[in-house]
């Protein structure tokens, strides 16, 4: 059964940074793309940032150039380094990942249990 467990959220005040982890275990395969989403109360979630097996990454316009995606795929493992970080960054960030497991032989998308970030002062 795969798995993907969220480390590093909180609070910061503005201006601070956070980074945040993502590790996937379990009968993986392989793991076509990671990524970043967040939500807000009332509003739908919405992309963060992702990164693709060929480390090809992908950003909203809101955090372009203030965030920052990796991955290390030997650990299985995406990381989400956020600087200079916004009250309007306050969110529930969740991670997910585009993969293959061994009990299925299946190519689908799954998701952690989620982060709280609030940035504030």
């Amino acid at each position: 059964q795969v798995q993907l467990v969220e480390s590093g959220g909180g609070l910061v005040q503005p201006g601070g940074s956070l980074r945040l982890s993502c590790a996937a275990s379990g009968s993986i395969i392989n793991i076509d793309a990671m990524g970043w989403y967040r939500q807000t109360p009332g509003k739908e979630r919405e992309l963060v940032a992702r990164i693709f097996s060929g480390s090809t990454t992908e950003y909203a316009d809101s955090v372009k150039g203030r965030f920052t995606i990796s991955r290390d795929t030997a650990k299985n493992t995406a990381y989400l380094q956020m600087n200079s970080l916004k009250p309007e960054d306050t969110a529930v960030y969740s991670c997910s990942a585009l993969l293959s497991d061994r009990s299925t032989y299946v190519r689908r998308n799954y998701w952690g249990q989620g982060t709280q970030v609030t940035v504030s002062s």
